[in-house]
């Protein structure tokens, strides 16, 4: 790893906690992604936010579109579910044993307006394909994942066996040493994290990289490659929170159970 891969990894993108992010980020963890509202403020205290804020913005994400709200319950959107689709294939991503062959994207549309074009590359880039020269896009077929219909509108598919090393073109086509370096660095920083808000920070950071990984052959990687140990690492974080969020729900509801029988037993003795 050069030394320039090296400091760039130091430098990792911690983004501060918003009451919007944490309840993204907590329901983006979930299967369903639903969670009641008195249970959202309990599962966001241990990170400083006042139930006030936290109802003022699910106001506001209803509002955006990011939730939708049936009687007290919170839920992702259909947009954001797709989201969540994205993340759960960034932490598990199906592959197939590699045979050497390569998925290319040869983008074929013109006149397109810069929106549109701007929208392709993301989409392409989404997909863990890479920019080979303008409007050429390749990488290992690897992936178990279907490519969108629509995108045959706009491009033309194929399969190919460069001339080119593998490894090398993988090299050309992916900043293999800076993605190694921040990964490094990111398992650091989830290592050295002990309250809930730099946890959660730091596995939000975690979850960003992982959706940036080319998820490559074992053999184009350079050695030490993190990305299964990231992987781990973010299953075991949403594993744990999410026992958290369901402890603090059957808390609430033992203690209304409690409650509820000592207001029946009042009752009786009148």
């Amino acid at each position: 790893m050069g030394k320039n891969a090296a400091r760039r990894g130091e430098d990792v993108a911690l983004r501060p906690l918003s009451a919007r992010s944490v309840v993204l980020s907590l329901l983006l963890g979930l299967h369903p992604p639903e969670l009641p509202v008195r249970e959202l403020v309990r599962a966001v205290e241990p990170f400083g936010i006042a139930g006030t804020t936290l109802r003022a913005a699910l106001s506001r994400m209803v509002a955006a579109g990011d939730l939708r709200r049936a009687d007290a319950v919170y839920a992702l959107s259909d947009r954001l579910l797709e989201r969540q689709r994205r993340q759960d294939d960034a932490v598990h991503p199906e592959t197939r044993t590699w045979a050497g062959d390569w998925e290319m994207v040869v983008v074929t549309a013109t006149g397109r307006d810069p929106a549109d074009r701007a929208e392709l590359r993301a989409e392409l880039t989404r997909l863990r394909l890479a920019e080979l020269r303008e409007g050429v896009w390749l990488r290992p077929a690897n992936l178990r994942r279907p490519l969108p219909d629509a995108l045959d509108d706009v491009a033309q598919r194929y399969r190919s066996r460069p001339e080119a090393a593998a490894r090398d073109l993988a090299a050309r086509l992916w900043d293999l040493d800076a993605w190694a370096a921040t990964g490094h660095a990111l398992l650091g920083h989830v290592a050295r994290a002990g309250d809930p808000s730099a946890r959660f920070t730091a596995f939000a950071a975690v979850v960003r990289h992982l959706l940036a990984d080319p998820v490559l052959p074992p053999g184009l990687l350079p050695d030490g490659w993190p990305g299964a140990d990231l992987r781990a690492a973010y299953a075991r974080y949403r594993r744990e929170l999410a026992g958290e969020v369901r402890a603090r729900g059957d808390g609430h509801l033992r203690e209304a159970a409690r409650a509820r029988t000592g207001q029946d037993a009042d009752s009786g003795a009148e």
